[in-house]
């Protein structure tokens, strides 16, 4: 019996890592790449490289999608200094997870799920909220978790240590590494 085809929205390979593990039984995953948010371009890199060391080793397929980084800029813009979790994360979310769903549906998936939850950083249940909202509007489900719970933040830290990835220190956008990182030149 084939299992069914989801399309896994990630950020990272620390934070797939565990999640493609938990949900690797039940479904035929494909990693999505689609980070606009992620500056500067050199981390970018970072992750997707890492990420892509790890699909290579665990013999799964990722997509990167277009990084249009001027776009997601204009469309988080009148957020950019409202700190996480505020309606600049959403507005983020959204975007992300709205591209994801589209590639799904252009692309034949049955479901459609985000690694972002992991994150002891993120609102899960902002998450869960905007792919429901996405699952009506696309006709796609959306698998709804909370992936911290049950030690999978924990999990996916030691997993991290297995493969030695690299693990950044913010979100991924500019204003998120601002907001860690007082000193930068982004700060400035």
């Amino acid at each position: 019996m084939n299992k069914p085809r989801l399309l896994l929205h990630t950020c990272c390979a620390p934070c797939v890592a565990y999640v493609y593990r938990l949900l690797q039984p039940e479904y035929d995953i494909t990693a999505y790449f689609y980070n606009p948010n992620i500056a500067p371009y050199e981390e970018y890199r970072i992750r997707r490289d890492e990420l892509i060391r790890f699909v290579q080793n665990e013999s799964f397929q990722v997509i990167e999608g277009d990084r249009d980084h001027k776009r997601w800029t204009s469309l988080v813009r009148e957020y950019r200094f409202l700190g996480e979790r505020s309606p600049r994360c959403h507005e983020c979310y959204r975007i992300r997870l709205e591209q994801s769903f589209k590639y799904a549906v252009h692309n034949n998936y049955h479901v459609v799920a985000t690694v972002l939850s992991i994150s002891p950083h993120k609102d899960a249940d902002m998450i869960n909220q905007i792919g429901s909202e996405l699952q009506e509007k696309y006709d796609v489900p959306f698998l709804k978790d909370d992936f911290k719970k049950k030690d999978g933040f924990k999990k996916s830290l030691e997993i991290s240590r297995e493969y030695n990835f690299y693990r950044q220190n913010y979100c991924g956008c500019i204003y998120s590494k601002r907001e860690r990182d007082k000193n930068s030149v982004y700060s400035r």
